[in-house]
């Protein structure tokens, strides 16, 4: 179990700092580095724990952690007062399957087709569920804080 604990921290720091360098190559403000950095490596550290300790599936772990970006991206956004999509974009990048696009296109040189398609499955799948969390995130988002529920509070 310590293991565990040790392994999640290690991913979340490492996803919290390329998620950091994405934010400065895409110049977001230095005051959003951290938030960013934070929503990346608590995402990725969440799919990391969903995916390969829960066994729960690649689309699913991608689907529950970019509902997690959509959610904690808009709720960081309105605390600095800064658009969501500066925290979205950084946060998003340890979650794309730019792994198995690579192997895939190499499979397709080679001329292994078989594994081409299995990795072209894979990005489709992780590229669709990103997709769909995104919009299941944007959704909870309007449920969470429309100014009809804000005004009832």
């Amino acid at each position: 179990m310590e293991n565990f604990w040790v392994r999640l921290i290690f991913e979340f720091v490492l996803a919290d700092l390329s998620t950091i360098c994405f934010g400065i190559l895409l110049n977001i403000p230095r005051r959003a580095y951290h938030c960013a950095g934070a929503i990346g490596g608590a995402s990725w550290a969440f799919y990391w724990a969903v995916y390969y300790q829960l066994h729960l599936g690649l689309a699913l772990s991608n689907l529950l952690a970019a509902i997690m970006i959509g959610v904690l991206s808009m709720a960081v956004a309105r605390w600095q007062k800064m658009p969501m999509i500066i925290f979205n974009v950084p946060a998003l990048v340890p979650l794309v399957p730019g792994g198995q696009a690579y192997k895939m296109v190499r499979s397709f040189v080679l001329g292994s087709n078989g594994a081409a398609l299995v990795y072209l499955y894979q990005v489709l799948v992780i590229a669709g569920a990103i997709t769909l969390g995104f919009g299941l995130g944007d959704l909870i988002n309007r449920l969470l804080f429309s100014e009809h529920h804000l005004r009832n509070r």
